[in-house]
């Protein structure tokens, strides 16, 4: 009876401490993203640029409108930047550094090296050559089409 009366008491409390926790977080945001979608100006040149250049595929649920790339659990989208502008209510305009950048890691600095390369060789422009940077790992940057920065980056504390 008295291990009857333990195991009630444990379990109301586990049961009140769950659901003070829940009460807790449901006002919180999940710790993820969904999906990355970038502005563009010709929907039909970035997207010939992310499959052509990149090597990546559509998504069937793509339509003539947006792009889907799956990411391993993230989608990239590619939308037209002034209706992503009026989407979002904001202006459009804006140029130079966008304040992001997108980050592809590889599994070593030979590998940082070779995709460059072959990217160099699909006339991709590459914005930042290969080398040591100062937090211990390896990279370089490219742009798409809009601009948008890309990192490829060998990082050995991964």
């Amino acid at each position: 009876m008295k291990i009857k009366r333990l195991l009630i008491i444990n379990l109301f409390v586990l049961f009140t401490v769950t659901a003070i926790a829940l009460i807790k977080n449901e006002n919180k945001m999940e710790q993820r993203i969904t999906f990355i979608t970038l502005g563009v100006e010709d929907l039909t040149l970035s997207t010939e640029f992310y499959e052509n250049k990149l090597g990546w595929k559509r998504s069937p649920i793509s339509t003539v409108n947006i792009v889907f790339f799956d990411l391993n659990g993230i989608h990239l989208s590619l939308y037209n930047r002034k209706a992503l502008a009026e989407d979002a209510t904001v202006d459009e305009a804006g140029s130079g550094f966008k304040g992001f950048t997108l980050a592809h890691n590889v599994g070593s600095e030979k590998a940082v090296d070779d995709l460059i390369n072959d990217l160099r060789n699909k006339g991709v422009t590459i914005v930042k050559e290969p080398q040591k940077v100062f937090w211990g790992g390896y990279s370089s940057y490219f742009a798409d089409p809009d601009g948008n920065l890309w990192e490829v980056a060998f990082n050995p504390f991964l």
